[in-house]
Formats: C-alpha cells, structure tokens, sequence
C-alpha cells in the first residue's frame, strides 16, 4: 500500500509560481507511473500531468503546458510539479496519484487509472 503526501501549496499572486511536492512511503514511486490532478470548488477532478516510470515520457493537460513542469526524484520517491505563470484558474486542490505499470513510457490521464491517491493540497491564486 503506497501512502502519498503532497506539500508545497499555498497562496500565491496572478503570474507567480509554486512547487508541488509528492512523498510517497510503502511503496517505490519507480514502480509506479505517477500523476497529478486537481479539483476546483464544485468542479470533477481533472488531469494535470503526468510522467512515466522510467521519466522519458510526460503529459500535460492542455491548459497548463508551458507553465506546469512533472518531474520525478526515484532516490527521494518523490515526484514535483513546478508550477509558473499561474493563473487564477488554477486554484484548486491539486492530488498525487500513483499506479503500479511496466516499466517504459506509460502515462495515465484519468482518474480511475491510479490506485493511490494523496490527501490533497491547496493551492490558491490571488489576483
């Protein structure tokens, strides 16, 4: 069973940047393909991004590439999301999520392929 923690959400101003961070325990995250996703007030959960087991291979929900970064530490079991240029609609609770997957370049891009998701962390941008 892989527990996974996020940290590193906040407050942040129009055009600012913050970095997600995901620790993961129980389990080795480089066994896992690994995701990111968040859910606005009253919204579903939507995908972020996400990055395969051997790191050669991310995807990234249209509205964020170019400002979101996946990246993923094997040695610390821990995966980020660096996040840019942010923009008020990316307010939301952002989720960790993990899958066990062969290794190579699968990604998933929707909920009810992860089986490990962690508590959630906000993140809110301010005009």
């Amino acid at each position: 069973q892989v527990q996974l923690v996020e940290s590193g959400g906040g407050l942040v101003q129009t055009g600012g940047s913050l970095k997600l961070s995901c620790a993961a325990s129980g389990g080795t995250v480089s066994n896992h393909v690994m995701g990111w996703f968040r859910q606005a007030s009253g919204k579903e959960r939507q995908f972020v991004a996400t990055i395969s087991r051997s790191a050669g291979r991310m995807n990234y929900a249209d509205s964020v590439k170019g400002r979101f970064t996946i990246s993923r530490d094997n040695t610390k079991n821990t995966v980020y999301l660096q996040m840019n240029s942010l923009k008020q609609e990316d307010t939301a609770v952002y989720y960790c999520a993990a899958t066990p997957a062969p290794f190579g370049i699968n990604i998933y891009t929707t909920p009810n392929q992860y089986n490990y998701w962690g508590q959630g962390t906000q993140v809110t941008v301010s005009s």
